[in-house]
């Protein structure tokens, strides 16, 4: 089922992003396809729906007596049905060489803490993204490398927000200008990889 509804492809780069933020983030993969030939890996685009398979599961094997669903049974759906999808998103930002983490209002949030000013979000998913990022291995990547051609509720909202801390001090920032000069320094004649460039652009002169 996790290889049915989460499969593993082939991609370069992971992007992390808010649902809200899929458009951007679709615009961006394409960019950067167009610019050097980068597979980028969007959930959405790629999985089925998690919510939709719970709903299906749900259907199936949780309806009570009153035509709704049994409470215990459906935590354990839901439990199983995140548990796959948790499990696919680490394979899957293991099996890319690089993640991205389009960062904008939609999928992070600046909260005061007692006069501290820190990053948040409400998206447990993105939580979870840079969490695994921060542990993840680094991979060699000329070896995998094919030929190139403390939580927060918000009172006043009728919904239950949960705000994660995220820390993606681990990440290095992309600009505009730098995402400008990856472009104008890379070159299809001198065969040196996209992702290579990158690292060099950013890496600590």
């Amino acid at each position: 089922m996790q290889q049915e509804w989460f499969p593993q492809i082939n991609s370069d780069i992971f992007i992390s992003h808010s649902h809200r933020d899929e458009k951007l983030a679709i615009t961006f993969a394409g960019w950067l396809n167009a610019k050097f030939g980068l597979k980028c890996f969007i959930d959405s685009c790629i999985w089925g729906y998690g919510n939709k398979l719970l709903e299906i599961i749900d259907r199936k094997y949780c309806p009570n007596e009153k035509g709704g669903y049994d409470y215990d049974k459906r935590n354990v759906s839901t439990s199983h049905v995140h548990m796959m999808l948790s499990s696919a998103l680490a394979m899957m930002i293991d099996k890319t060489e690089c993640l991205f983490f389009l960062n904008t209002n939609n999928s992070s949030i600046s909260l005061d803490d007692i006069g501290r000013v820190e990053n948040k979000t409400l998206s447990p998913w993105i939580y979870y993204e840079i969490g695994i990022a921060r542990m993840i291995r680094i991979r060699v990547p000329q070896s995998h490398r094919k030929v190139f051609s403390k939580s927060l509720l918000l009172e006043g909202d009728e919904y239950l927000k949960i705000a994660y801390p995220l820390n993606i001090n681990h990440l290095s920032e992309l600009t505009l200008d730098n995402l400008i000069k990856w472009v104008e320094n890379y070159s299809l004649k001198n065969r040196e990889h996209p992702l290579d460039i990158l690292y060099k652009l950013k890496s600590p002169s």
